[in-house]
């Protein structure tokens, strides 16, 4: 079941833009939203505020309220986590100054994975998958696609299936911060630190509920319970999960690119009931849900 696209809010916090490694531009994403009937919406790109005032211009011209986002690597024993940050003051020095080493990590991260990727012998593959990133720096997606346009795969799975997925050579691990660290960086800005898309880590349910523990004794206070895609056996799992520890309960599309039915903006699995919604506590609080 998905949000009715009514008069009620429709509420995606979770989704990305070119910004870092979505298809549509701050602006265009906005407009996508807004005819999928969208009425708040939180932009979480990767590691980057950069795409926030595009989007705000644009929101502002058709009556959607933008909620400012981010989605944050870190490390919690070893393992990639992702944490999203919502409703934050964009402004703060703490926060720019964390997110500018963000951006540097993620560089290194880029040319060791066109170091890898040399034997293939795509010329100028670093510059190609940065002017597909729109002149910032690429992640995985775009290598993906420049590895298409240069006839080395025909599919963006086969990419993944052969270079760049999980234990191929251009699977690059970068030097993220410790878990802790980013949801102060989150909180300290007086935003919202929530848990990403918990089910996606393929971990099993005791360390799950493990990383969940910590997350909150670190001060995180939300985890995202409805997410495209999930099934109904996970949404219950991460619900349950949420009541357990007091969590705050968030909810996103991941939305990437069109043409995914099954992660669409707007378009997300109905919140169980009995959970706290995380947008009850933004500075605007949200308050009549659908």
């Amino acid at each position: 079941m998905t949000i009715p696209q009514d008069h009620k809010p429709c509420i995606d916090l979770h989704c990305h833009t070119t910004a870092s490694d979505g298809a549509l531009a701050p602006g265009d994403l906005v407009l996508r939203a807004v005819s999928q009937g969208v009425s708040h919406l939180a932009i979480t790109d990767h590691d980057t505020i950069q795409g926030l005032a595009q989007a705000r211009g644009v929101a502002g011209e058709h009556g959607l309220v933008l909620v400012n986002g981010i989605e944050l690597s870190c490390v919690w024993r070893s393992q990639t986590i992702h944490i999203v940050g919502l409703d934050f003051d964009h402004t703060d020095p703490a926060l720019l100054a964390a997110l500018e080493e963000q951006h540097d990590n993620r560089w290194r991260r880029a040319r060791l994975i066109a170091d890898k990727l040399s034997k293939l012998r795509v010329d100028g593959l670093l510059e190609k998958a940065t002017a597909q990133a729109g002149d910032d720096v690429p992640g995985r997606p775009h290598f993906a696609r420049v590895l298409i346009d240069e006839g080395v795969v025909t599919r963006m799975d086969q990419a993944f299936k052969r270079y760049l997925g999980a234990g191929k050579p251009g699977d690059v691990k970068a030097c993220w911060p410790e878990l802790a660290e980013v949801v102060s960086w989150i909180e300290r800005a007086g935003g919202i630190s929530v848990l990403a898309h918990p089910r996606k880590y393929r971990m099993t349910a005791t360390k799950l509920r493990e990383l969940v523990s910590d997350f909150r004794r670190a001060g995180g206070r939300g985890i995202e319970v409805s997410v495209s895609g999930q099934s109904s056996g996970d949404l219950g799992f991460v619900a349950e999960l949420a009541r357990k520890e007091g969590l705050l309960a968030s909810q996103g599309s991941d939305f990437h690119f069109p043409g995914a039915p099954w992660c669409e903006l707007g378009r997300i699995p109905k919140m169980p009931d009995g959970l706290e919604p995380v947008w009850h506590y933004f500075r605007q609080p949200v308050t009549a849900v659908s």
